[in-house]
């Protein structure tokens, strides 16, 4: 009797504990079953060193409540009024209406300029006495104290840009987020230092949209490989307007000029040049007061050298005694001492793995802390602690995973961290300066998740060819998966140099189970200069793009074929920008292996793309035509005998449509098939309604070619 009991009660367990499929209209429609996961807490800021201002969502539907969380004994009170709007000086801020500036202060909004011209990057000086932005292609500054505009440059022209970047510093160098201003306030607001661009000699790339009757053209001074650069100086002027004095550097030479950064004193701005060839990067201290230069920092490499924004490659110290410099000069990005004058003191770090940035300073104790990969595991990012003598390293972040968002408290007495792995969902913890963990924070995990079952995935990684790299790559299986059986292929991936896709994270989505469960193995692949490899893998592409790529993509996806899981005539790539590069080329160089392609806003030819990026890394066509030769898509369109989709956006400033319609004329030549889809008015990218027939776009494909089946009814939208 009692072993009958016992076998009924293991069987009900049995039972019990199976796991369940997930509903086929919930996953086409794009939900997840009720309490199958939670929103992480939103960290609004830090009080002080022991408590955080947190939203959390108390219900799916959006219903949220700020708290206020006391780290040490992890009570937690509803936000006064006070904590939400502390008491202080109304905070000003600086608005556009109708296209003028206004001054916002409260309720209160002053009205300060009245004017046709567009006023851009309006930015308060430190002191907020005044703004300074720029208009037409001149800098101006409007004073509180005087309540007037005052003009400080008077060239500006179409092509003549003060304090305000032209395209290639804006999209290469300076980046996306500072919205093309070129202009700094220093310390004290006694001066600003600006950016003065000619872009006179630069050609003209023409962007035509369709628009209206006539249609019309946008103009961009573009410089495409090997052409004339604009020519930019480095120039510092009062607020209260006068003459500029200019930084000693000749404008004509073939130079950059990156992101600037001032002493605390304001007696120096330290600012990046680096050749045009991009092996030569020097920092100098300018005098704003006659402009004069002085050398501090010179590195050269045989491949070439990033010119970074200054607080990725300079962090000043100690009100302007130090700095620390990060070069990826041995071939892995490290961390080095320097006085302020330049002479070197000691590595802070020093190994096989690489630095990304810098979290927090400790002055006092001349602690620095880091964040960086490749100590534990290349797919992983942790936080680590260090002396400014190289003594003392300590990884802070703690178990296998990936640490994302380090967000640390004002003091650095804690950080909060958001972490996971492959197989962990995301959480959020607060961990002391110690490495102690102090506090959990939340998790994605709603208490169904465990019972459903999840589309496996994992991390792997393959040697390459040459024997050298264990090359990682993650692949999300099918579901109920049949021996023996062959199952198309989806890759999807960018491919830039030191720019990744595979880390040991969690990526579950409901796409993603969808087709888990129609029968696709789902993989992203990184070749050996994605960044897992430091400088010293990626140093590979120079003046060679496409070749160690698609050499090491051949070999992660072969593997999938010899452990006869892959079927080989479905292998489809897929990828946008240089991913878009990537498709075309798999293609066509890489059509012994790649099947099916989807590629949007690619790259064709690197003699077609901006002279800043492609340079860094090809030198110019002149000095290096095989190269480009060999890189270009057109030279292999011969080799095209599976099927590639085309999509390009017609207004598209960053990859012209240019490249999309040379590969189509080239391959229309050749007799080669293929498909193509223009998004009218896209730039580099594209939302709304144009966005979705994008996605739905893509799912046909994906039925239509790899599935080979009638899409189920709602997928598309």
């Amino acid at each position: 009797m009692k072993k009958t009991l016992l076998l009924l009660c293991l069987a009900s367990t049995a039972i019990f504990a199976q796991k369940k499929d997930f509903d086929d209209k919930d996953l086409i429609a794009g939900k997840t079953p009720q309490n199958f996961s939670q929103s992480l807490p939103t960290i609004n800021r830090w009080i002080d060193d022991e408590r955080i201002l947190i939203t959390q969502k108390l219900t799916p539907d959006g219903e949220s409540k700020t708290m206020v969380l006391e780290l040490s004994s992890g009570k937690i009170t509803e936000a006064t009024p006070e904590i939400l709007n502390p008491k202080a000086k109304p905070v000003k801020s600086i608005i556009t209406k109708n296209g003028n500036l206004y001054l916002k202060s409260g309720n209160d909004e002053i009205q300060l300029t009245n004017d046709k011209a567009e006023e851009k990057n309006a930015l308060f000086s430190p002191d907020s006495s005044f703004i300074a932005y720029t208009k037409e292609n001149n800098l101006y500054t409007f004073s509180f104290k005087n309540n007037k505009e005052i003009q400080l440059t008077n060239d500006g022209t179409k092509t003549i840009l003060n304090g305000y970047a032209t395209w290639v510093y804006w999209e290469e160098i300076f980046g996306r987020p500072t919205r093309f201003r070129a202009f700094w306030w220093s310390p004290d607001s006694k001066k600003i230092a600006y950016m003065r661009f000619d872009e006179s000699k630069t050609p003209m790339f023409p962007l035509y949209s369709s628009e209206g009757q006539h249609g019309f053209i946008e103009e961009t001074r573009y410089p495409k490989s090997g052409d004339p650069n604009p020519e930019a100086k480095v120039g510092f002027v009062s607020p209260d307007g006068g003459a500029t004095t200019w930084a000693d550097f000749n404008e004509k030479d073939e130079q950059y000029f990156g992101w600037p950064a001032w002493l605390p004193d304001g007696s120096g701005l330290m600012l990046q040049w680096i050749n045009r060839g991009n092996d030569n990067l020097k920092l100098y201290n300018v005098s704003p007061k006659d402009g004069s230069k002085k050398e501090i920092y010179n590195e050269t490499q045989t491949s070439w050298i990033g010119i970074d924004e200054a607080d990725e490659r300079l962090t000043i110290m100690d009100g302007g005694k130090e700095m620390m410099i990060i070069s990826d000069k041995t071939g892995w990005k490290q961390l080095y001492l320097y006085d302020i004058n330049g002479k070197f003191k000691n590595n802070i770090t020093d190994g096989k793995y690489t630095v990304k940035s810098v979290e927090g300073i400790d002055q006092k104790n001349r602690v620095v802390y880091f964040y960086a990969r490749g100590l534990e595991n290349t797919a992983r990012f942790d936080l680590y602690r260090v002396g400014f003598d190289g003594k003392g390293l300590k990884r802070l972040t703690f178990g296998e995973f990936n640490n994302r968002n380090i967000n640390f408290s004002p003091n650095l007495k804690y950080f909060i961290t958001t972490y996971s792995n492959i197989n962990t969902p995301t959480q959020m913890a607060a961990v002391d300066n110690s490495g102690k963990l102090v506090r959990e924070l939340g998790t994605i995990k709603g208490t169904e998740m465990e019972n459903y079952n999840l589309a496996k995935t994992e991390l792997l990684r393959v040697k390459s060819d040459d024997g050298i790299y264990d090359l990682p790559m993650t692949i999300t299986y099918p579901q109920n998966m049949i021996a023996g059986k062959k199952y198309p292929v989806l890759i999807s991936i960018y491919g830039g140099p030191d720019a990744g896709t595979v880390y040991d994270q969690w990526t579950w989505s409901v796409r993603q189970q969808w087709y888990a469960k129609e029968g696709i193995i789902q993989v992203a692949l990184d070749h050996r200069a994605s960044g897992h490899f430091g400088k010293e893998g990626v140093a590979y592409m120079h003046r060679n793009l496409g070749y160690w790529e698609m050499k090491d993509y051949k070999t992660l996806v072969k593997s999938l074929i010899d452990k006869g899981i892959a079927d080989p005539t479905k292998i489809c790539i897929t990828g946008f920008s240089y991913g878009g590069y990537m498709s075309c080329y798999a293609l066509t160089y890489g059509s012994d292996v790649f099947t099916h392609g989807m590629a949007g806003g690619s790259v064709t030819d690197w003699g077609l793309y901006d002279s800043a990026y492609t340079e860094r890394y090809m030198d110019t066509p002149v000095e290096n035509p095989e190269g480009y030769k060999s890189a270009s898509v057109m030279t292999h369109t011969d080799k095209l005998k599976g099927v590639l989709q085309i999509v390009h956006g017609t207004m598209d400033d960053n990859v012209h449509m240019q490249n999309s319609i040379q590969l189509i004329s080239k391959l229309q030549d050749s007799k080669k098939n293929f498909e193509f889809m223009l998004y009218p008015n896209g730039r580099h990218g594209w939302g709304g309604n144009k966005g979705l027939h994008f996605d739905n776009l893509k799912t046909q494909f994906i039925y239509k070619h790899l599935l080979e089946k009638p899409i189920p009814e709602g997928l598309l939208k």
